[in-house]
């Protein structure tokens, strides 16, 4: 099975002088989702937590929407001609009685950090897809105290960055800023998906009471996988793009970015968040 981080020699000039050492890298490698025996998806990323990584996955596909909807997940034997078997390859074996969706062209693709579909049409397909709408009672209410604290938080616990400097990392925290559960990896989605779909597999979905903590930017996609585990915040450490506030803003998702310190942006779902506790400007 592939390492999550690997050692390569490396040349370094510092202030003009030059020396070899080695130098630990973040690993990465391709992963072959399919879905009951048929391709699916190929995602890279950081090996580790592929189970929970193709679970989630699923769910932002609106595959998978409980534990149950889940028969079993393996790594394909013989996944080379050799017969031996990369741990590159994993198949989700759903339940009896849970709707196969048509896998078309459109979304048997190489996935990478950004959306394969853009526009209205990606809104519309989470619109109608998604099993677990963003209506938290009694409602959510994060004072951006909380918020500011958490970056700290999730650096805190980021292991392999410590080693690499190459990973983005996920978090999901408790209302009260409880840290719940927090993932690597060389891709910022995949990371979510760990999250998420080790969520499904300990049967907590939908997400309704937590807060998403992203350490890159809020894309689309990473919105997009926020409405479908019924999470009602996402912050991220940097910008959202304009798609992400759109759909931010149709589905009710508290979207907040550049959380930087006691600086930060609330892009969407105002409501959530307890404006009277910011210190107000002199």
């Amino acid at each position: 099975m592939g390492r999550v981080t690997e050692r390569r020699r490396v040349i370094r000039i510092r202030d003009g002088a030059v020396s070899t050492r080695p130098d630990t890298l973040v690993a990465e490698e391709p992963l072959e989702i399919r879905l009951n025996g048929k391709p699916l998806a190929i995602t890279m990323r950081t090996p580790g937590d592929d189970f929970a990584l193709a679970a989630g996955f699923l769910v932002s596909e609106g595959v998978l929407g409980s534990a149950a909807d889940v028969r079993n997940i393996v790594y394909c034997a013989g996944a080379q001609d050799d017969g031996t078997n990369t741990y590159n390859v994993v198949d989700v074996r759903l339940a009896p009685g849970v709707t196969v969706p048509d896998i078309t062209l459109e979304r048997n693709v190489y996935t990478t950090s950004s959306c394969g579909l853009c526009g209205k049409a990606s809104l519309d397909a989470v619109r109608t897809t998604a099993r677990f709408p963003i209506a938290d009672t009694p409602p959510l209410l994060v004072e951006p105290g909380l918020l500011a604290a958490l970056p700290d938080r999730l650096r805190e616990a980021q292991r392999v960055f410590d080693r690499t400097g190459g990973l983005h990392a996920a978090a999901l925290f408790s209302e009260t800023g409880e840290l719940l559960d927090v993932r690597e990896d060389v891709g910022r989605h995949n990371a979510v998906d760990k999250l998420v779909g080790h969520a499904l597999r300990e049967d907590r979905l939908p997400l309704d009471r937590a807060i998403l903590l992203v350490s890159g930017r809020a894309s689309f996609e990473l919105a997009q996988k926020a409405v479908m585990a019924g999470i009602p915040v996402l912050a991220a450490v940097s910008a959202p793009s304009s798609l992400a506030v759109d759909l931010a803003a149709e589905t009710g998702l508290t979207l907040v970015g550049f959380l930087r310190g006691r600086n930060m942006n609330v892009y969407a779902g105002e409501g959530r968040i307890a404006l009277e506790a910011a210190a107000p400007r002199g």
